[in-house]
């Protein structure tokens, strides 16, 4: 709002063949403040068949078209966008105008202006914070309209405020609509309701330094993400017959503990729970379950990323990761569990500062080998998860014992026993760490430090 698309509107509508119907999708009215009905829809028949309402604009003769802004209604914004016949114009203004002009027609409730002599000034307030969410608010609607456009191969044709009272911009706008004629004067009816400069409009002009400078313009502070997402294994999700209880289990952390431990909730062992889910056995459970527990155990990056070593790549079949670390450091891995006993320490920390090396490029996408569930983000995993399973704990395990005891706590059961955490074999993570361990793994999994709030690796 507020960036002279009445003015643009005005312009269109000069041009014959071409109809623009103001907001037609707009929550409190439909096409403008005082209209009845619109293509026989009044505003609640357009609100309950939205999308027979926008059929209705593919109807009609010549180019017939309508002003769409974020909040807006959402049903039929990706219908349209992808409608390859239906052309876009982008509008833009400097948001620090925008939010100026809209401040201000909120304080006179003057929101379009014909005659000058009509005209309400006010000055407002620059609040540092509310610009900050205002300018997020335009950027994230306008990177989901960039990223439709791209998706679907097409263009728009992109006009700023400032070029809204160019003839040649606006003939030009009618040449890119496929429109023959040309216009030779601008709309005399709207007329520019904020002329004074940026000082005169504000009570407080100095506090706009500060609410620039808490902007991050270009993006500059965004933690690069490069790793690809993760769908949710929904055969691996385990739920109790007897409580509403959901794991969701993040690969290479605390699963055989946490199984058997609802196996006993459950009373017929871990191999009795519920389990291989698919979209409709997931759902029906759900809809069965509606005021259920689901939970996740998150474990250290770096205790998780050495077992992941240990068990994956020196005692599995990793044998491209095993590779990538042999030829980075010059010598074989241990081939067998018999021969880790004399698989030295400082080779042990060499070859493990090569796996956390392999991982941190392969999240970056930047190896031949496919990203796997097992030594990728925990974030990374989350995020998939929560789309079919949105999770109401996540359990550190190094809280294990307590978290799991509050968690029966709110079903209402009594808390088993948890089984021992299993002893690793020879190769520790303690015998091996320090601070450039820790470094390796804060550059292979930043993401997580970072998202999840995981400090320094303690052996304690």
């Amino acid at each position: 709002m507020r960036t002279g698309s009445n003015l643009l509107e005005s312009c269109l509508n000069q041009f014959e063949g071409l109809v623009c119907h103001g907001e037609a999708f707009n929550p409190h009215f439909i096409g403008y403040p005082n209209t009845e009905s619109l293509f026989g829809f009044d505003k609640a028949a357009r609100d309950d068949n939205p999308q027979a309402f926008l059929s209705c604009f593919a109807q009609q003769p010549g180019l017939t078209g309508f002003r769409y802004f974020h909040d807006h209604e959402p049903r039929v914004l990706d219908r349209f966008m992808r409608e390859r016949s239906c052309a876009k114009i982008i509008l833009t203004r400097n948001p620090l105008e925008s939010y100026v002009s809209l401040k201000i027609a909120q304080s006179t409730q003057q929101w379009r202006l014909g005659d000058v002599s009509q005209r309400k000034a006010a000055k407002v307030a620059f609040d540092p914070s509310e610009f900050e969410a205002h300018v997020r608010k335009l950027q994230d609607f306008q990177c989901r309209i960039q990223s439709m456009l791209q998706t679907t191969g097409q263009t728009a044709f992109f006009i700023s405020y400032e070029d809204i009272k160019s003839l040649e911009v606006l003939n030009g706008l009618a040449q890119w609509l496929g429109l023959d004629e040309t216009i030779d004067e601008l709309p005399r009816k709207l007329k520019r309701q904020n002329p004074e400069t940026l000082d005169e409009k504000l009570v407080n002009p100095e506090a706009v330094a500060e609410g620039i400078a808490r902007l991050d313009r270009f993006n500059l502070a965004r933690s690069p993400n490069f790793e690809p997402p993760h769908p949710p294994i929904l055969w691996a999700y385990r739920a109790c017959h007897s409580q509403p209880l959901i794991y969701a289990p993040v690969p290479g952390c605390s699963e055989r503990q946490i199984l058997q431990w609802m196996g006993r909730i459950d009373g017929n062992g871990a191999e009795g729970l519920l389990s291989n889910f698919t979209r409709e056995t997931w759902r029906d459970w759900q809809r069965a379950n509606p005021r259920r527990m689901a939970f996740t155990v998150l474990r250290h990056p770096l205790q998780r990323a050495h077992d992941v070593f240990v068990d994956q790549v020196l005692l599995g079949k990793r044998v491209n990761v095993r590779a990538f670390i042999e030829r980075l450091h010059g010598f074989e891995l241990p081939q067998d569990k018999s021969d880790l006993a004399s698989f030295e320490s400082e080779k042990h920390r060499t070859a493990f500062l090569g796996f956390l090396k392999f991982v941190q490029a392969n999240l970056n996408g930047q190896t031949a080998v496919q990203t796997r569930p097992i030594w990728a983000s925990q974030s990374r995993i989350i995020e998939g998860i929560s789309t079919q399973c949105p999770l109401h704990r996540l359990v550190r395990e190094e809280n294990l014992s307590e978290e799991l005891s509050e968690i029966c706590d709110r079903l209402g059961c009594t808390t088993p026993d948890l089984e021992p955490k299993p002893q690793r074999g020879v190769l520790q993570l303690a015998a091996i760490y320090d601070q450039t361990v820790e470094q390796a793994g804060r550059a292979a999994y930043g993401l997580d430090y970072e998202m999840l709030g995981f400090q320094d690796y303690s052996a304690d």
